[in-house]
């Protein structure tokens, strides 16, 4: 009997943190749907004239569309607004080894020269990100998440840094609201997976809010 009442209390247990856990991420994901939809709508006017701009500026696409590495793992097409010239990935072959960003598993440049003039401003106001909040009406990316990595640099990560890959990627994180750029590979890391495991709706809450002054005063962005 005192093993039978043991059984039933673990399954109550398990149900009710199933149930927490679920009714967290259902809550995430209303909140996803909504912020992102209402963004879309109210920054319609910004999302046309970019469009604009990036076309004038070389007559190329206007989107770049890149494979990256979400949730466990699996590959999805990450929207950007193009913010570099069309023979940029032909380009990063012969720069690899001006790479700035400690580590060797992210390429950084503070003065890329694949970044267009348009694209320099993109980058600086995160402008060139806003195409990803059609990933996060998809339930591809959430507002605020780890960074989503290409998979060359996935390759390159050790079995610690694979533990990024056990939340839903994001627009926002710990380390673009404190850096951004300037903020090494095993920094990004450590901050990603102090955010996995303090993840909750006040936390979210207030790196959405950091996020505001984090980009329009364009730190650590390049």
């Amino acid at each position: 009997m005192g093993r039978a009442h043991i059984a039933v209390r673990s399954w109550r247990r398990r149900i009710l943190w199933q149930g927490v856990v679920g009714g967290s991420l259902l809550l995430k994901r209303v909140i996803d749907l909504a912020v992102a939809s209402c963004a879309l709508l109210a920054l319609s006017p910004v999302l046309g004239l970019t469009a604009v701009l990036v076309k004038l500026e070389d007559g190329g696409p206007v989107f770049f569309r890149q494979k990256r590495v979400g949730f466990r793992g699996r590959l999805f097409s990450m929207w950007k607004f193009r913010s570099m010239r069309r023979d940029a990935e032909a380009l990063k072959a012969r720069l690899v080894q001006h790479n700035e960003m400690a580590g060797g598993v992210i390429f950084k440049m503070k003065n890329d020269p694949r970044i267009t003039r348009v694209g320099k401003w993109l980058r600086k106001f995160s402008i060139d990100e806003m195409p990803q909040l059609w990933n996060v009406l998809k339930g591809e990316m959430s507002l605020v998440g780890p960074r989503p990595p290409v998979p060359a640099e996935v390759e390159k990560y050790t079995v610690e840094d694979r533990q990024r890959l056990l939340a839903v990627p994001g627009l926002t994180c710990f380390w673009q609201v404190a850096g951004r750029s300037e903020i090494d590979f095993a920094g990004q890391v450590r901050l990603d997976l102090a955010y996995i495991r303090a993840e909750s709706f006040s936390l979210d809450l207030k790196l959405l809010l950091l996020t505001i002054p984090a980009v329009l005063l364009g730190r650590g962005a390049y």
